[in-house]
């Protein structure tokens, strides 16, 4: 449901602050507000036609370099029909939840849950433009037609701009139900179009969290301890004071902050602390034990997320059963601008700048922790340098709170590499016990797949085993294909190294377990790997369509370079059906190389086919360096890892020729930020096997693994 509502010239002002006349229509976004208990439907972003033609959105989500903030106008100015770019964009602060809704950057959201409001917002106002014509001019409002910012009479020629009609349209009832575009007359949704933001991003102007500066802020690191759960119990003030440019340490919840005259000074200072620590409890934890542990819980009874037919009886009878076991790590975000944020926190009163992907849900729980009353905490959301899902959390935000109350003034906390990787909140991670059964013509008749995962939902808000169960097996029970005896279930296998959302969530894991195993039941069934899927997924055309998209254009089948080996997979996720055919070669130390990668998606309606290239290229890259390279080892308590050179990324020297294509159709948008991520690493393992006739059952991909061919 999408409510439309006209707003008084006076609410308009006291909600955004900005004075104006015209038309203004405020339209609900219905998604439940991250943090916050359900809310009753009230406007939560807006739209003005002033009477001078100038048109105004306010753009409602964050933007972590996924480009909502020109994908969302987009939207909204093709069907209002104005001409594209000719409006002003105000990025809104993270207000009350009750007056704006979810402003949560995550979960491939954005454009999937805002394509209707949006549109409605668009046709709605347009609506009442073209009847602000007819009656003006006297005639029906069917023989008027609006184009690129006019309403037109097409018997009499006449013609009126928006801003002429925008004072009449904002006395006439909303309509209930207005008329959509049809897709054939867009003139801005579908066409490749720049980012907004690329000027400002090249000239330097963007404000990213890092850029924040305020009269009399100061600069704050904050020591914490290395280990999970363990805390600081002794520190030398009086060093860290001596530093030149230091002004204060104060101790803080999470550890002890230096504040400075400059990021370099408290970075100094903090060293010169020399932190004392309580390890607590967490100090013996290493990944050789999460790995016992995994041992154990793989052997306890499942909760059952998927369970058809009878999947013991069908391996029994089955005339070739395959089994394996598939491992993949913890990993880090390690977003380019590590955590940051400016806070100036008063005693009735609190304002932040933040680099956030949940703004409300930072914005609860400053109020909730502190004490203030909603509506006294402003929160501005600033670009941010990548997040990835780390951003979604709230502790660096309130973490800067409470180092502002300490401080008396306003400081912007900065956190190193070191710290990033230290004091993530990880990618879980997991095992997969997987058996399946051929039949004697190479039919799959049984699959079972077993997850043992450390829990997201468990973890972070205290959810039972059937939550944790549902997270965790995303991607598993969801499996596409025609198998007529299928289980899978979940041992939840809890650590104390913190969890969090990471791009895809469990979609990162459970494909790499499916598309791998997938690959092996097709070699035992002799059968290639694309038609051994083909003729499991009759009644899966979605699955299909990007499965033979991707070989098509890959040139499955066909011979390739000396040395080169394709590797398929493909996986449906947040709404959005992808494949992708890996192209890699393997080297004499077992390295491998990626050269291309081909991928189709399947999202419905693409706003921008610019942005789904960029947003598929990304997420390509953040699989590939999870394939190649990402892992987060424990020991001691704390993870081994601290920058760059210990946990490496994707190098453009290592950079494949990357191909997007996407089926085109008329459904409505699906995400894309998320979904080409889950068949990349799979894909080059399987590739890796037609390489090496290695199986690849661990992550990332090891050149020992390898050398033995």
């Amino acid at each position: 449901m999408v409510t439309i509502t006209k707003v008084s010239r006076r609410d308009f002002l006291k909600i955004t602050g900005v004075a104006g006349t015209g038309l203004v229509l405020g339209f609900y976004l219905p998604l439940k507000p991250d943090g916050y208990a359900a809310a009753q439907p009230l406007t939560n972003a807006w739209l003005r036609i002033g009477p001078d033609g100038a048109v105004t959105f306010w753009v409602h989500r964050p933007d972590m370099g996924q480009g909502a903030r020109t994908a969302l106008p987009m939207i909204l100015a093709d069907e209002l029909d104005i001409e594209w770019p000719k409006f002003e964009r105000v990025f809104l602060p993270a207000v009350d939840p009750q007056v704006y809704g979810s402003q949560t950057a995550g979960g491939s959201t954005s454009i999937r849950t805002s394509w209707v409001p949006l549109r409605t917002a668009g046709a709605t106002a347009r609506s009442m433009l073209t009847a602000a014509a007819a009656e003006a001019w006297g005639v029906e409002a069917a023989s008027c037609r609006a184009s690129l910012g006019t309403v037109i009479h097409e018997a009499s020629g006449r013609s009126l701009s928006y801003g002429e009609l925008a004072e009449k349209a904002a006395t006439l009832p909303v309509p209930n139900y207005p008329a959509f575009k049809d897709p054939e007359d867009f003139h801005i949704i579908g066409k490749p179009t720049p980012r907004l933001d690329h000027p400002a991003r090249v000239q330097g102007s963007l404000t990213f969290g890092m850029d924040v500066k305020l009269p009399g802020m100061l600069y704050a690191c904050v020591a914490r301890c290395p280990v999970f759960g363990g805390t600081v119990t002794g520190y030398d003030e009086a060093a860290a004071r001596a530093v030149e440019g230091v002004r204060g340490v104060v101790e803080v919840p999470t550890g002890v902050a230096v504040l400075a005259e400059s990021t370099w000074a408290a970075m100094k200072g903090r060293r010169a602390l020399n932190c004392k620590f309580d390890y607590g409890e967490a100090a013996d934890l290493s990944s050789a034990k999460i790995a016992e542990l995994f041992d154990e819980k793989q052997g306890e009874e499942g909760y059952a997320t998927r369970d058809d037919g009878d999947v013991e009886a069908a391996l029994a009878g089955a005339d070739r059963v395959l089994n394996a076991v598939y491992d993949v790590p913890y990993l880090a975000h390690a977003p380019l601008e590590p955590m940051n944020c400016t806070a100036h926190a008063r005693d009735e009163r609190c304002e932040i700048w933040a680099p956030t992907q949940a703004p409300q849900w930072a914005h609860g729980v400053v109020a909730a922790t502190f004490g203030y009353a909603p509506e006294n905490v402003a929160l501005n959301i600033d670009f941010s340098g990548g997040g990835f899902g780390r951003r979604l959390m709230p502790d660096f935000v309130v973490e800067a709170v409470y180092v502002s109350k300490a401080a008396g003034a306003p400081v912007k906390v900065v956190w190193t590499r070191e710290d990033d990787m230290h004091h993530d909140f990880y990618r879980p991670a997991s095992r997969h016990i997987l058996s399946a059964g051929l039949d004697g013509s190479g039919n799959l008749v049984a699959w079972k797949h077993r997850v043992v995962a450390h829990s997201i939902a468990a973890t972070l808000h205290g959810g039972d085993l059937r939550q944790a169960a549902g997270e965790a097996t995303s991607g598993a029970t969801e499996l596409p294909y025609a198998i007529p005896n299928c289980r899978v279930d979940y041992c939840m296998a809890n650590t104390a190294v913190p969890v969090s959302y990471f791009r895809s969530v469990y979609n990162t894991q459970t494909p790499f377990a499916n598309e791998c195993f997938i690959d092996e039941l097709a070699a035992a069934a002799e059968m290639d790997p694309v038609a051994f899927r083909m003729r499991m997924l009759d009644d899966e055309p979605r699955h299909r369509g990007v499965l033979e998209l991707a070989a098509e254009k890959a040139g499955w089948g066909q011979s390739l370079p000396s040395g080169h080996h394709q590797g398929v997979a493909l996986h449906r996720s947040f709404g959005t059906w992808a494949a992708e055919v890996a192209e890699v070669s393997v080297r004499d130390d077992g390295s491998v190389r990626v050269h291309r990668v081909v991928c189709a998606v399947d999202c419905g309606i693409v706003v921008n086919p610019d942005d789904l290239a960029a947003q598929a290229e990304g997420a390509i890259v953040i699989g590939l360096t999870a394939a190649l390279k990402g892992e987060i080892t424990i020991d001691e308590g704390r993870v081994v890892q601290s920058n760059f050179h210990d946990y490496p990324l994707l190098r453009i020297s290592e950079m494949p020729e990357i191909e997007v294509h996407y089926i085109k159709n008329s459904e409505n948008p699906s995400g894309i930020g998320e979904p080409p991520l889950p068949p990349i690493g799979p894909a080059v393992a399987n590739a890796v096997f037609r390489a090496t006739g290695v199986r690849v059952r661990r992550l990332p991909i090891r050149p020992e693994d390898l050398r033995s061919t």
